[in-house]
């Protein structure tokens, strides 16, 4: 006669054959397309509000996301929507006319495009170079931000002296100024690039001395426009400040990373 203990043994092992969610091939099984879609959207948020910290290259499950979401349509619309809360904004500031009210903005992924070197460069799965980028920046292809180019032009029209303040360097200011005018800017009161006394600064320490210098010159920074907390962070801060998505960018305080911290 077949023991109760036996019979429990036997029930037991059974189960265990015909019920996946204990198999041991659970183990096996891929991370669906869906959940890695859903991670690699949470990882550029996280990387977009600077949660991410320092990092040198993208997760490789997500560089084929990050190159999807810069050449998409869903890029584009975040791009478009902070550039109509910007112009808003703008619409509510009471110009003065002295020319003193001013707009900032950085250049790098905020009114230029790099996206064809990203693309060169597997969108970030590659450690960030500097000297690749800076003979880059000297060819000056990198086309404009069709929504940037809006707002830059709705600003003009508004009466807001326009002042651009990169960290490129003051080497690159030829092909830079030929660059922007190529891509369909014009009308800005200064470029602002970092000199001899500007190396080694970190991006938020550089950009805030040149807002600080502005201040001093009585200007009124109303609203300033970036891709990364370095272009709006630190001191004399503008009235608003808007950022502008890009998952290229990190640490705020690091130049050898994909940030191009200081452009």
């Amino acid at each position: 006669m077949v023991s109760l203990r036996s019979l429990s043994i036997w029930f037991f092992f059974f189960v265990f054959l015909i019920n996946p969610s204990i198999s041991i091939r659970t183990s096996f099984i891929k991370l669906p397309t869906s959940d890695r879609s859903r991670y690699c959207d949470s990882w550029r948020l996280a990387a977009e509000t600077n949660n991410a910290g320092t990092w040198d290259v993208i997760p490789s499950i997500c560089v084929d996301f990050v190159a999807e979401y810069l050449n998409g349509d869903q890029f584009r619309s975040d791009y478009d929507v902070i550039a109509d809360y910007a112009l808003a904004f703008a619409k509510s500031v009471e110009i003065a006319g002295d020319g003193k009210d001013v707009w900032i903005f950085d250049i790098d992924e905020t009114l230029l495009t790099n996206i064809d070197y990203y693309k060169a460069h597997g969108y970030g799965s590659e450690p960030y170079d500097d000297n690749s980028f800076s003979e880059w920046v000297v060819q000056g292809t990198a086309p404009a931000f069709d929504s940037s180019l809006r707002l830059y032009n709705a600003l003009k029209k508004l009466g807001f002296t326009i002042i651009l303040l990169t960290g490129r360097d003051e080497h690159q200011r030829s092909s830079t100024e030929t660059n922007l005018r190529d891509a369909g800017y014009s009308g800005w009161e200064r470029l602002l690039l970092r000199g001899p006394n500007d190396q080694g600064k970190s991006a938020t320490k550089y950009k805030s001395e040149q807002r600080s210098k502005l201040i001093e010159e009585g200007f009124k920074i109303r609203g300033n426009s970036g891709d990364q907390w370095s272009d709006l962070l630190g001191f004399a801060v503008a009235d608003r400040s808007f950022k502008v998505p890009n998952p290229m960018k990190t640490d705020h305080n690091h130049s050898a990373h994909w940030s191009l911290t200081g452009r």
